[in-house]
């Protein structure tokens, strides 16, 4: 199986935050980091170093997306807080399902979010890729 995940996270997260969270929803999707052919966020976050150098460190393609392609994706875990910052209710969620080119049906992981020991938070989400 492959997959795209969806990312989000606080601005100045530290890389070590977000490899923490992929490992972390990888493991509870039952997924390795093989199963992974890229990744999708919202455009806001094309200078975020932790997200470039996840990208970078494992060769994975990089997608971003406008707060309005992702508000037209219907998710299951909408936040009225992303909302506000962003501009659309979901990144993660929304993200991963537009680069999988799939439905609610192919959300593996809904939106996990993990706390690091910077005091960040970043959310992955799991998306099986639709390949038809």
């Amino acid at each position: 199986m492959r997959v795209i995940l969806g990312l989000g996270c606080d601005r100045g997260t530290a890389p070590e935050t977000l490899q923490t969270a992929v490992e972390e929803a990888l493991a509870l999707a039952g997924l390795s980091s093989g199963a992974v052919v890229g990744l999708a966020t919202i455009d806001k976050k094309n200078d975020e170093d932790a997200i470039l150098r996840l990208a970078a460190r494992h060769g994975w393609p990089l997608r971003f997306y406008t707060a309005e392609e992702l508000a037209r994706v219907p998710v299951p875990n909408p936040s009225e807080t992303v909302r506000r910052y962003m501009g659309t209710p979901a990144v993660a969620e929304a993200a991963a399902l537009l680069a999988a080119r799939g439905g609610i049906d192919d959300l593996l992981l809904e939106k996990y979010k993990y706390r690091g020991a910077d005091g960040k938070n970043a959310t992955v989400s799991i998306a099986r890729l639709n390949d038809e």
